[in-house]
């Protein structure tokens, strides 16, 4: 039940943030840490406990989850919570991490004898605050049922991959899907630049494109987002950059050229030299001018 299950969660940005408050308001114990403390501080008005450490966030938890910025971080925040780690607790990991760095993640779950959940999210801002993501997860059968109200909290549903958290389907998955994602992105970005340096006015493509076969609810949110110069991150350049640099080399260890990833990458690259990087990543529509 909720209300018997302590979670701890480290890592209070966009998205955990939103995770934290949807796992209170379902009645779970919650335990929150974030590197820049004054980022978890709010969720005390929720009634969550924000921990100093990573050890004391993770004291006592049932479920751990970590939603941090990349693999490295994650294991680095794991590594300072283990004094605090319970034996048997089950570690849900929410982080894009790349499938490279994944085993090692599996490994140091292993070793602190934690039940390891691959469970990476897809959606933005508004979804993890509705508490409607979607959730790619591969791990033991034995710990679903424990996980069933946490799940329910932070998403509209759970896909189960794989009976194995360390075999990175999730993970695989995810790099996937948000392949598709960052694509779209970068060509409502483009479109919209090409428009306005055509000499059109960007609402005529939208016109355009409403309601046929090449329309999308996408499109139409990251396009009125340039079109009202509204940046505020739902996803971060930043953050977009680093999982299109994951895709691409999950792609080339496989023998995938991935020439679009690629190519967003570089533009994401340029957004954030441009001073975009803190911004919502439909700024890779700054990429495609000069300034």
């Amino acid at each position: 039940m909720a209300d018997q299950t302590t979670v701890a969660v480290l890592g209070t940005g966009i998205m955990g943030a939103a995770m934290a408050r949807n796992l209170r308001r379902t009645g779970h114990d919650v335990r929150v840490w974030n590197r820049t403390a004054a980022k978890a501080e709010p969720l005390a008005a929720e009634g969550a406990y924000v921990a100093a450490t990573p050890a004391e966030a993770v004291t006592g938890a049932d479920v751990v989850l970590t939603m941090l910025y990349d693999g490295p971080a994650t294991e680095e925040t794991i590594t300072a919570a283990a004094p605090g780690l319970r034996e048997g607790a089950v570690w849900l990991q929410s982080t894009t991490v790349g499938v490279e760095a994944l085993a090692p993640l599996a490994d140091l779950a292993a070793r602190h004898g934690l039940h390891f959940v691959d469970a990476p999210v897809l959606g933005t801002r508004a979804p993890a605050e509705s508490g409607q993501l979607l959730v790619l997860a591969a791990g033991p059968q034995e710990v679903r049922d424990r996980l069933a109200s946490v799940l329910d909290a932070v998403g509209s549903r759970t896909l189960w991959l794989d009976d194995n958290g360390a075999s990175a389907a999730a993970t695989r998955l995810k790099l996937v899907c948000n392949s598709w994602v960052l694509a779209l992105t970068h060509g409502t970005a483009e479109a919209m630049a090409l428009s306005k340096g055509l000499g059109l006015d960007p609402q005529t493509f939208l016109d355009a494109m409403s309601g046929g076969p090449l329309d999308c609810g996408y499109l139409q949110t990251k396009a009125a987002a340039i079109l009202n110069g509204d940046f505020a991150p739902s996803f971060a350049v930043d953050t977009a950059a680093k999982d299109a640099r994951l895709i691409v080399a999950a792609g080339a260890a496989e023998g995938v050229r991935m020439d679009l990833a690629a190519a967003g990458a570089e533009r994401f690259r340029r957004a954030a030299e441009q001073g975009h990087g803190d911004e919502d990543m439909s700024a890779s529509y700054f990429a495609s001018f000069d300034n």
